[in-house]
C-alpha cells in the first residue's frame, strides 16, 4: 500500500448533495479496493485556466488516500467515465 493524492476538478453547477455523491462513490471505490481515505480537503469553486467542456470554473477537490498501487489504472479507468469530473489527478505522496 502506498499513500496517493488525487485532485478531483468538478462540476461546479452541482449542488452540495451531488457533489457529495460523487466524493462518496470515488471513496467507495477505494475503499472497496482495500484502500483508506486518510483526508478529504475541499479547496472549493475555483476559475479555470481554460474552458472545460464549455465550463470557465470548477469544484476542487483533494483526497489523501492510502491504497494497492495496481489499483491505481482501474481508478482512473473508472475517474474517466464518472461525468461529473472534469480532470483528475492521481500522484504518489
Amino acid at each position: 500500500m502506498r499513500d496517493y493524492e488525487l485532485i478531483l476538478v468538478i462540476q461546479p453547477d452541482l449542488d452540495e448533495t451531488a457533489l457529495n455523491d460523487v466524493l462518496n462513490k470515488v471513496k467507495s471505490w477505494i475503499t472497496d479496493s482495500g484502500g483508506s481515505i486518510a483526508k478529504t480537503d475541499f479547496w472549493g469553486k475555483r476559475k479555470l485556466a481554460y474552458s472545460i467542456r464549455k465550463q470557465k470554473e470548477g469544484q476542487y477537490v483533494l483526497l489523501k488516500a492510502n491504497l494497492a498501487p495496481n489499483f491505481c489504472a482501474n481508478l482512473e479507468r473508472n475517474l474517466r467515465f464518472l461525468e461529473p469530473v472534469l480532470r483528475f489527478l492521481l500522484t504518489t505522496a
